[in-house]
């Protein structure tokens, strides 16, 4: 802990200290709000995600034994992911990711020279790997988040419990210092008074 100067400048310095301290803590606290709310929303969001995704494979598991059966084919060569692409968007003074668009490896098939369920499978299919891509972006944005919210509420209760108390008990200390020091101030040039009238009567 720093050693208290007890001086006036000191006083004044620790006042504009606290002022700082207390004008920027509703910040902390609005921040630590909006990432709380984008916490609850990435949540909605997933859990959104995650119904689309089992709604999809439900789907996915018609087309299973004919995947099975068409030796021929290998529906797998048209659902594998060549790039995923994202931007950032930012929120509360960091980056988020968020979905842009996916390639696959092969974006183009022949019709006739795939079986006639081959369209809808590999669309299918393709649904199911977005979604899980989708998912994926959805989660890393919700660590950022969290990581985000956890040191934003360190600060806030550094600022709450540490800082500002800290700040006002300094103040405190210095006040009571000064004024105990301008007491015996004006004690002392009472003593002195004293002396003087006392020397002049004799």
């Amino acid at each position: 802990m720093k050693k208290i100067r007890y001086t006036k400048n000191a006083l004044r310095d620790e006042e504009k200290r606290l002022l700082q301290l207390q004008n920027y803590l509703p910040t902390l606290k609005l921040k630590k709000k909006l990432l709380q709310f984008e916490i609850n929303e990435t949540r909605v969001e997933i859990k959104n995600l995650r119904e689309k995704f089992d709604k999809t494979y439900l789907s996915v598991e018609d087309f299973v034994n004919l995947f099975s059966e068409n030796k021929n084919f290998n529906i797998f060569q048209y659902v594998e992911v060549k790039h995923v692409s994202k931007y950032y968007e930012n929120i509360a003074g960091i980056d988020i990711p968020k979905f842009e668009s996916i390639i696959f490896q092969k974006d183009y098939y022949s019709l006739f020279d795939t079986p006639i369920w081959a369209d809808s499978g590999i669309k299918i299919v393709r649904e199911l790997v977005i979604f899980n891509q989708k998912l994926k972006i959805v989660e890393e944005k919700k660590r950022i988040l969290l990581n985000e919210l956890n040191e934003i509420s360190i600060r806030v209760n550094l600022f709450e419990k540490v800082l500002i108390p800290r700040a006002k008990n300094i103040i405190k200390k210095i006040k009571i210092f000064l004024s105990d020091q301008e007491l015996a101030s004006v004690s002392r040039a009472k003593v002195a008074k004293n002396k003087i009238i006392l020397k002049r009567v004799s």
